[in-house]
C-alpha cells in the first residue's frame, strides 16, 4: 500500500535518538502508549491518533530489516515491507500488548473487548524466481482460511434461533474484580468475552459460525522486491465478529537463487569466465543480463578478478528510483590442454619476455638442494 508522504518521522514520533538501542525504542514507545491510550484519553481523537502512529513507528524501529530499510529509504522504503494496517487499540494491544507485562495495564489493555474482534491476519510465503523479482509479476495463490457459515451466517446458531445473553458478565463480556483502590477487567470465563452462549448451536458449524474454506486469489508482486520482504492483501485474512472487518492476508516474499547472478542490493553480480588471450588482447564477449543475452568489451590487460560494470543492468529499486548495475567479474581460465601449435605459440611468448617455463625450469627441490649446497660452501644463499 503507498505511504503517506505526509507521516511524520518515526524517531520524531517515539521521540528518541536516531542512533537508539532496542531497549529505549521500547521504552519510548511504552511510555507513548500509556499516555495515549485510548481508554485514559476517551473521546480524544489526537490521542488515539498519536496512540496509533507510536504503535507504527515501534513496529518498524523495532524490526531490525525494516529499521534499516527506513534508515536508508525512509517511508517509501516500506513499501510492500508488511507494516501492520493497526485499526484499532484491539490490534495494537494484541500485537504489542505484551511489553506492557501482566498486572493492571496488562489486564486492562490487553484482555478488554471494545466492539466487535477484527479478524486475525494470515501468513503466506510466496516464491518467485529473480526474473520475476526484477519485472514485477501477478501470481494466483490458494489460502486456506474460514469462512462465515453459509447456514447460520457467522452467527453459530441453530436456522431459526438466537444466542443468548452470558448470564455470568451480564452480556458485558468481561467480569470486574476490585483490587485495592484499582478495579481490574478481565475475559469472562463462561463466555471467553462474547458477551452472548449459543444454546442450541447450527449442526453446519457446530456453533463455530465459520466453516474452512480455501480463497482463490491474486497477488501483485511489484518490481524489485527482496527475499523476505512482505505485502498485504487487506481484508483476506480470517473473518472477524459479526460487523467486524476482516484480518488481513500478509505474503512473505521468497526469491529463489539464481544459476548466474547474485544480488547486492540492487546490483547483480555473475561470474564470466575468458582465456589468456581475451584478456591481454581485449575482446567483445557475450554475458547473460536479466534482458537476454548482452554484449560486453573486455579492455586490454585485463585481469582476473577484475570487475566490469553494465550500467542499468541490475534490478529496479522497489521505491522507483531507477536501475542497479550489473557487476561482471572476470575469471581469466587457464587451458588444461593445449595443441601442440598452441604449446609452441606459448613458449616462444615465454622466451620472449624470458621467463622459465617447464620442463626447462629447475624444480623447487633442485633449487632447494642449490640454496643449501651454496650456504655450506660459504656462499651467499640464492645466489647464481
Amino acid at each position: 500500500m503507498p505511504m503517506a508522504t505526509t507521516k511524520r518521522d518515526y524517531y520524531v514520533v517515539l521521540e528518541i535518538k536516531r542512533e537508539a538501542s532496542q531497549d529505549e525504542i521500547k521504552k519510548a514507545y511504552r511510555q507513548l502508549a500509556l499516555k495515549n491510550h485510548p481508554d485514559k484519553n476517551p473521546g480524544n481523537a489526537e490521542a488515539e491518533k498519536r496512540f496509533k502512529e507510536a504503535a507504527e513507528a515501534y513496529e518498524v524501529l523495532s524490526d531490525q530489516a525494516k529499521r534499516q530499510r527506513y534508515d536508508r529509504y525512509g517511508h517509501a522504503g516500506l513499501e510492500g515491507a508488511g507494516v501492520h494496517d493497526f485499526r484499532n487499540a484491539e490490534d495494537i494491544m494484541s500485537a504489542f500488548g505484551d511489553i506492557f507485562g501482566g498486572g493492571l495495564f496488562g489486564d486492562l489493555f490487553g484482555q478488554r473487548r471494545r466492539g466487535p474482534r477484527a479478524g486475525q491476519d494470515l501468513l503466506f510465503k510466496l516464491e518467485i524466481d529473480l526474473v520475476e523479482a526484477a519485472r514485477g509479476t501477478t501470481k494466483p495463490i490458494d489460502v486456506n482460511r474460514q469462512e462465515y457459515c453459509g447456514d447460520c451466517k457467522g452467527s453459530g446458531a441453530k436456522k431459526g434461533t438466537v444466542a443468548v445473553s452470558c448470564n455470568y458478565c451480564a452480556g458485558q463480556g468481561q467480569v470486574v474484580q476490585s483490587r485495592g483502590f484499582f478495579q481490574v477487567a478481565t475475559t469472562c470465563p463462561a463466555c471467553g468475552g462474547e458477551g452472548m452462549r449459543i444454546t442450541d448451536p447450527c449442526p453446519n458449524c457446530r456453533g463455530a459460525g465459520r466453516v474452512n474454506a480455501v480463497a482463490h486469489l491474486k497477488v501483485d508482486v511489484p518490481p524489485g522486491v527482496e527475499s523476505g520482504m512482505w505485502l498485504q492483501l487487506r481484508g483476506q485474512g480470517e473473518p472477524g465478529d459479526p460487523g467486524a472487518p476482516r484480518g488481513n492476508l500478509r505474503i512473505q516474499i521468497l526469491v529463489r537463487k539464481h544459476p548466474f547472478f547474485e544480488r547486492n542490493r540492487n546490483d547483480l553480480v555473475c561470474q564470466v569466465p575468458i582465456n589468456f588471450p581475451q584478456a591481454a588482447l581485449g575482446a567483445d564477449i557475450e554475458v547473460p543480463t536479466l534482458d537476454g543475452p548482452d554484449r560486453l568489451h573486455v579492455p586490454k590487460g585485463t585481469q582476473s578478478g577484475d570487475v566490469l560494470r553494465l550500467k542499468g543492468r541490475g534490478m529496479p529499486d522497489i521505491s522507483g528510483r531507477g536501475r542497479g548495475d550489473e557487476l561482471v567479474e572476470v575469471v581469466v581460465e587457464t587451458p588444461r590442454h593445449l595443441t601442440p601449435r598452441q604449446e609452441e605459440l606459448l613458449r616462444e611468448l615465454a622466451e620472449i619476455e624470458h621467463l622459465d617455463v617447464s620442463p626447462k625450469r629447475k624444480s623447487f627441490f633442485e633449487k632447494l638442494r642449490d640454496y643449501f649446497t651454496e650456504d655450506a660452501d660459504g656462499a651467499e644463499p640464492g645466489a647464481s
